[in-house]
């Protein structure tokens, strides 16, 4: 595929998502892991990216957390609050210490929504793959190859899971239609 149609395709996206969203909203989707995927749509302009929050060996339990809420202040600082927010709703993991790591975020997550009064919403990782895949149980690669074929370019699994939920928020309302 050239640069020409692959732009046109994200283009294409961009617009699909500014139609179906109201102008001036600010939606951030978020994949909640050690590697964070992000996407936001402000409006009409899509981002996306990681954060790390991969403690060092010096760093104590808790810091993580407080990094990842650092980060989503950064977030408000940068772009406003949110007018929702919209994250990967995981209810099985390979490991313990990932469970661990996926719930001390989700916590940290949904008390800094409470505390900012924005609107959060968790969507089934087989929901995601359907919208975006055709398959609720499709593998990262056929995930990634999906948001690409919309024309965006992710970095890793991470990035593309939040722009996949990013789309499936801005094409369904956030699961309304």
């Amino acid at each position: 595929m050239s640069v020409t149609q692959a732009q046109q395709r994200r283009r294409s996206a961009v617009a699909a998502v500014g139609e179906a969203t109201p102008p001036n909203r600010f939606v951030l989707t978020l994949d909640l892991g050690t590697t964070t995927g992000w996407a936001s749509l402000i409006d009409g302009a899509i981002h996306s990216g990681t954060v790390s929050l991969r403690p060092s060996r010096y760093d104590g339990g808790g810091l993580r957390y407080l990094r990842f809420r650092g980060w989503l202040d950064s977030v408000v600082e940068d772009s406003g609050i949110p007018g929702a927010i919209h994250f990967e709703e995981v209810r099985r993991h390979v490991s313990t210490d990932s469970a661990h790591v996926y719930g001390g975020l989700l916590a940290t997550l949904t008390a800094w929504c409470e505390q900012k009064r924005i609107p959060y919403q968790g969507v089934p990782v087989g929901t995601i793959k359907r919208f975006i895949a055709g398959k609720g149980n499709a593998d990262k690669a056929a995930v990634i190859a999906a948001v690409r074929a919309r024309g965006f370019n992710p970095a890793d699994d991470n990035e593309a899971d939040a722009l996949a939920i990013l789309l499936w928020a801005a094409e369904t309302q956030g699961g309304v239609r």
